[in-house]
């Protein structure tokens, strides 16, 4: 049995990727529909259905997206270290399914939820109980450990799928991103729209119930193309190299290096390593003393290193830089995610002051409603990005991918600029209306209704779906490639890391500019009534913000080296890519 995983182990892995895509985008797409259709309306659930005042919910959802979002770094970290990413997401897939079912039961059993209110003035309203709180944050603790193993997971595992050694591989990598993205945008716009609509009008238990079905066919599509996955096996904790290098580096800190390193320094590659082997490099050369070979260090028989925390191979440096560069990258895509926070949040009390009447009609489109525009833009771009301007840049820059990842990030840091200057034009303008001649017979609560119409939001919200189709997904891409093999899912967690630093200083910056602005009066920049702060300014100020966010990654995009491998290396066996479960199919 040992020779046969030996063996197993030391094939190619027979790659299925158009193969293996239909159960990976289904089980992600209808994984995301229910997500997103469960977690888009909480807020109003907690409110309505279980009676909870709006401070109460409104902090109960930030822990919960807080822990998320968070989470994803534990679920990476189990995932490069033990399970791996076919075992984890299938665990987790399960887990968001009962997470989706208990809530689903909260709402389809009233002794699962609080008596609704007497009246609208809450003054009768009855709290949930114990008991039901208990039941509800059940649902969330299960909802939390699936996201914490999805997020990080999956996208990863639909890109192990395909071959890295061969064109069409790299070309099939290189789309997946793309649509990857395509499902969530796909997802959030029915969940914006058709689930929500459900969950507030028609029937809660019915509108939850929906995203529960569709969490089960996600997992259905998961386990039926089992036979055909590419699993990568975890080769311990990814963590514990990083560590080792750094404390290595330290100890050997006075030492000098050699004239010629590439050639003196210490590189054993262990032979079932799934790391590429990367190339020499000049930058940050005081980690290669990690390296440096002394009279103290002893190597075992296969050429390793006796004592890790004394030694370390060329091989295991150059992995630790890959990740320590990513670092800057990723710091600025922390600040340009408040872009879209903004276009969530402050563009929402936009349209609750701005007419919203469709047409000569009655009807009024909901607020929350209008990001729907920002998902349909980015919707339809993408297809038109993947499959006619990627080709055309192809043929001129000779890239499979058309332009570089960061060449793409930079261009929808550009578009960022460009969505708050709009906005904020757009603001001045609804402000200006709504104080000159308010909308007759249309009273907000927080102020007068401006005449303009709140289609004039739309062109933020495009500039915002262009902006996210660039830098976002090419952010996603980013952190695939150029972490180690070993450590891509701790990538796919980053990117959700930075979402969650970015609502952090998205909440200083809002509370700084609260705190230290004035308008006439008692008022400040964000008022409670738009009409009476200066949204439009701390528009120009985050604009001014991304611009300077912009410099920073120019900088740091200049500086940054690209993970590159050594060609020398491949008559060793590609499969050193790869480590494969030998239960699987090999060439």
């Amino acid at each position: 049995m040992e020779k046969n995983e030996s063996i197993a182990t030391n094939k190619e892995p027979n790659f299925r990727g158009v193969k293996a895509m239909p159960f990976v985008i289904g089980n992600e797409t209808f994984e995301k529909l229910g997500t997103i259709g469960t977690s888009s309306n909480l807020l109003v659930y907690l409110t309505t259905v279980f009676n909870m005042k709006s401070i109460t919910a409104t902090n109960v959802i930030n822990i919960f997206n807080g822990t998320c979002n968070f989470g994803t770094l534990l679920g990476a970290f189990l995932s490069d270290t033990y399970f791996g990413r076919y075992k984890t997401l299938g665990f987790a897939c399960v887990s968001s399914f009962l997470g989706m079912l208990v809530l689903t039961m909260t709402a389809a059993f009233p002794n699962l939820h609080p008596s609704k209110c007497c009246d609208e003035e809450n003054s009768t309203c009855v709290g949930p109980s114990l008991w039901q709180l208990t039941f509800l944050y059940s649902g969330f603790a299960f909802l939390v450990f699936g996201a914490s193993g999805i997020r990080p997971c999956n996208l990863a595992f639909g890109a192990d799928q395909f071959n890295p050694n061969t064109e069409s591989g790299k070309r099939g990598t290189n789309s997946f991103f793309n649509w990857y993205y395509f499902t969530f945008t796909f997802a959030m716009m029915l969940s914006l729209t058709i689930i929500v609509y459900v969950q507030s009008s028609i029937n809660w238990a019915i509108g939850l119930g929906i995203p529960a079905f569709l969490m089960f066919l996600s997992c259905a599509f998961f386990f039926v193309g089992t036979r055909i996955y590419v699993k990568v096996l975890p080769q311990g904790s990814p963590l514990t190299s990083v560590v080792q290098t750094l404390v290595v580096a330290f100890k050997k800190r006075k030492l000098e290096l050699p004239e010629q390193p590439w050639t003196s320094l210490f590189n054993h590659i262990s032979s079932d390593s799934i790391n590429s082997r990367l190339a020499y490099t000049d930058q940050l050369r005081f980690l290669n003393k990690a390296a440096i070979l002394t009279p103290e260090d002893e190597i075992n028989s296969d050429g390793s290193a006796t004592n890790p925390w004394n030694l370390r191979s060329v091989q295991q440096v150059e992995e630790i830089k890959c990740v320590v560069r990513v670092f800057p990258i990723w710091i600025s895509g922390v600040i340009y995610y408040v872009v879209l926070g903004q276009m969530q949040t402050y563009l929402v009390f936009q349209a609750i002051q701005s007419d919203r009447r469709l047409g000569n009609t009655s009807f009024k489109i909901p607020a929350a409603s209008y990001n729907v525009f920002s998902m349909l833009n980015l919707t339809l771009w993408i297809p038109i990005y993947d499959r006619i301007l990627v080709p055309f840049l192809r043929r001129i820059t000779k890239k499979d991918e058309g332009i570089t990842i960061l060449q793409r990030i930079g261009i929808g840091l550009v578009f960022a600029i460009f969505t708050m200057f709009v906005s904020a034009v757009v603001e001045t303008r609804r402000r200006n209306l709504a104080l000159d001649r308010p909308t007759l017979g249309f009273v907000a609560r927080k102020g007068a209704i401006s005449s303009m119409s709140g289609n004039w939001l739309i062109p933020q919200l495009a500039l915002a779906g262009l902006s996210e189709a660039f830098t976002v997904i090419g952010q996603v891409e980013f952190f695939y490639k150029q972490f180690p093999e070993n450590m891509r899912s701790f990538g796919g967690s980053f990117l959700f890391c930075g979402f969650a630093m970015s609502n952090y200083l998205s909440s200083i910056l809002i509370s700084g500019v609260h705190n230290t602005t004035k308008v006439e009066g008692n008022s400040n920049w964000l008022a409670e009534d738009l009409n009476k702060g200066r949204l439009d300014y701390f528009y120009y100020f985050v604009a001014g913000l991304e611009v300077l966010n912009l410099g920073y990654f120019l900088v740091c995009a200049k500086w940054y080296k690209y993970k590159r491998t050594e060609c020398s290396t491949m008559d060793v066996g590609h499969v050193a890519l790869e480590k494969i479960d030998p239960q699987q199919p090999v060439v």
